[in-house]
């Protein structure tokens, strides 16, 4: 064999090696292997670019492919809660309207509650699709129909995010999404510290969500301290923008549009760092529109039994307009989150048996320490996040039938352990002041009557990524 057919040979060797290495995790030493043969003698300076540049073309025609591909559009992500409750005094009969594990045999009527229950079950599909375009789709499984029918497909979001421009400062939020309205509203049922979002801001939005258009302006310095936020598991809300804009229908997650009119949103968040390394953030909400009550017969407190449906001070929508304002130090590791909001909604007049235009105020305190990285026994069991959280609301429920009025004064106890990033377990003691908001209660009792109770309730979280 002469000296060229052996230099074709190596060549052809060294071609086959360097593409070779091109699909596997050896990709990033091809360099040196053609720097080697180089150096070596084996191939000529001019060989060596031609396989360089053989090898840089096949790289990027397989970045390009895998780019173009559907799977790598697409992650899914979910979690489920499971709850249990044990009631420990107080009034039987009772019906916390946020979860169905609250209460006994003789609450709810024929929908009895469940000591064990699914809270969520959710799936989570999303991606990035170009620069301009961002998805989100989730359904719950573990929705409840009433009449002791649980554990349902129901859509929660479905919304795409149109970028403006690349670095994704401006963006418009199309579909089904959660209105940017608080804060404890927009923080994700995964990452709340308590069970359930408190009643004052909660009842602004049924569902927290609705179908709409909202405008998001976040900053670049804005982004990256949110990111900042999350990475560091301080139970962040999620980037719903520095400033938010928006309409939206105005009845709610999965609810027909009843007066064809608009509701008006718009909110302002910023966030701040100290020198010290403490992160804040404070904000301010607001929204107007109109919405439309559902009616329905009802046993009334007033002792006048098997109350008619009321009547509507106005078919076409009752004024619904609130503003609120929003704080939080995060935990680092104390933390205090604080919300309160104020304004008109339809509420139930029992003396007149009519809804009409009502006042309403509320919001709530909530202190916590977050440890990690506990030591029991000479073993790392996790991270604790102890709260206590003082809730109080004078108002009305919207959404609920016949929007009754609602007075809260909670007290919760609890702690959440974080014992791994894919197990969590909160238990809360849970000290209600409230009143029953189901319609149709257990015979011989009125509706939307006052009650006192103790619970202990308990949640298993496994999230899956």
């Amino acid at each position: 064999m002469n000296k060229t057919q052996i230099r074709k040979s190596c060549l052809a060797v060294a071609g086959a090696l360097v593409f070779g290495f091109a699909g596997n995790a050896m990709a990033e030493t091809t360099e040196d292997i053609i720097n080697a043969l180089v150096s070596k003698g084996v191939l000529t300076e001019e060989e060596g670019d031609l396989l360089a540049k053989g090898r840089k073309t096949e790289k990027a025609a397989t970045e390009e492919k895998s780019r173009k591909a559907w799977y790598n559009h697409i992650n899914i992500r979910g979690y489920v809660q499971n709850r249990h409750t044990t009631m420990l005094g107080g009034d039987e009969g009772v019906n916390l309207w946020t979860d169905r594990s609250v209460g006994s045999d003789k609450s709810l009527g024929s929908d009895a509650p469940n000591n064990f229950l699914i809270r969520r079950a959710r799936i989570i599909f999303s991606g990035q699709v170009g620069d301009h375009l961002g998805f989100y789709i989730q359904p719950d499984f573990a929705s409840s129909a009433g009449s002791g029918n649980n554990n349902f497909a129901q859509l929660r979001d479905a919304y795409g995010d149109i970028f403006i421009d690349k670095d994704q400062v401006h963006r418009f939020r199309v579909g089904q999404s959660k209105v940017p309205y608080g804060f404890e509203n927009l923080q994700s049922s995964s990452n709340r510290l308590a069970l359930d979002r408190v009643d004052a801001m909660n009842s602004a939005v049924r569902d927290e969500r609705d179908t709409g258009v909202f405008y998001y302006y976040t900053p670049k310095d804005v982004q990256a301290l949110f990111n900042e936020i999350n990475k560091l598991g301080l139970k962040h809300s999620g980037n719903y923008g520095m400033f938010a804009l928006g309409a939206h229908q105005g009845q709610g997650a999965n609810r027909a549009e009843r007066n064809d009119t608009y509701h008006w949103v718009s909110r302002f968040t910023y966030p701040w760092k100290t020198e010290s390394g403490q992160i804040f953030e404070a904000g301010i909400q607001a929204y107007k529109g109109k919405f439309v009550s559902s009616t329905g017969q009802y046993s009334s407190i007033t002792g006048v039994r098997n109350r008619a449906a009321p009547t509507l001070e106005n078919t076409r929508g009752i004024e619904d307009e609130r503003v609120g304002v929003s704080f939080m130090m995060y935990p680092q590791p104390w933390g205090l989150e604080a919300e309160w909001n104020w304004g008109n909604t339809p509420g139930l007049d029992y003396d007149t048996n009519r809804i009409e235009k009502k006042s309403l105020n509320g919001g709530y305190i909530q202190t916590m320490y977050k440890k990690d990285n506990v030591n029991f026994l000479g073993y790392d069991i996790g991270t604790l996040i102890p709260f206590v959280k003082w809730q109080y609301f004078d108002g009305y429920n919207k959404a609920e039938t016949n929007s009754p009025r609602n007075q809260v004064n909670d007290w919760e106890f609890g702690t959440e352990w974080q014992i791994a990033p894919e197990v969590e377990l909160v238990a809360v003691y849970h000290r209600m002041h409230r009143n029953n908001l189901v319609t149709g209660n257990t015979s011989g009792r009125p509706d939307y009557e006052r009650f006192e109770a103790q619970a202990l309730r308990v949640q298993l979280q496994y999230n899956f990524f």
